[in-house]
């Protein structure tokens, strides 16, 4: 598995126009200049058919955006995590607010991801849903609170509060799961908020796949993630 350290920024493209095909190449290679100028760690998450020609164009860890709780065989149609790894995934997202699934799926992706090496950030939409989800062990966990994804309002700035629960029942539930968060981040300023209100790293899309300069966007954020490393 490629390197990944915290604080972290996973850079989700979704289908966005700007993170497909060869623009989403093109936001891959700023979002990998950034992280090596820089020495912060930084993911892509992109879509299926991206998966393999970003990951051997880029050095930093390329993620899928989902897969499915299946095993290999009659599954047509369906997202299987060793063809996520074969492509060059190191890692997937899990059970965004945009690709809900249940409970005993994440935990089988969980189960089958940590068999084959590939990490796994596992969104929740609530506190408790954190909680849950810290019990079975991701290597991550995101808290998204849906209303504010896509939303320009961002989650460490509008409900605080939201973070710091997720952060103390993730910590109970399992101190080695990293807390994250999205929805809504849009700056630098909303990175050292989260980061401030005790994240490990945050989850962000529109607010750099969207952006009129990503670079400078990934830059200013890229620098509140060296301050809070010299902190450590």
């Amino acid at each position: 598995m490629k390197s990944i350290h915290y604080p972290l920024i996973i850079v989700n493209f979704k289908t966005y126009t700007q993170g497909t095909g060869q623009k989403g190449l093109q936001l891959a290679k700023i979002c990998d200049e950034v992280a090596r100028e820089f020495n912060v760690s930084i993911v892509v998450a992109v879509q299926m058919a991206d998966i393999r020609w970003i990951a051997s164009e880029i050095e930093i860890p390329v993620f899928a955006q989902h897969v499915d709780a299946i095993y290999p065989g009659s599954n047509t149609g369906h997202i299987l995590l060793e063809t996520v790894k074969e492509a060059g995934a190191t890692g997937t997202l899990v059970n965004h607010s945009e690709r809900k699934i249940t409970l005993k799926e994440i935990a089988l992706i969980i189960q089958r991801a940590r068999e084959n090496h590939l990490y796994t950030c596992v969104c929740a939409s609530t506190p408790k849903i954190a909680g849950a989800i810290a019990a079975l062990s991701p290597d991550s966990c995101a808290t998204e609170p849906p209303e504010l994804i896509g939303s320009g309002i961002s989650v460490s700035m509008a409900q605080p509060e939201v973070i710091t629960k997720s952060v103390k029942i993730i910590e109970k539930f399992n101190p080695a799961v990293a807390p994250l968060c999205g929805a809504g981040i849009t700056n630098s300023q909303d990175v050292e908020k989260a980061l401030e209100l005790g994240t490990k790293g945050i989850l962000i899309a529109s607010g750099v796949v969207k952006a009129t300069d990503p670079k400078k966007i990934l830059e200013k954020m890229a620098q509140v993630l060296l301050k809070f490393q010299e902190k450590k």
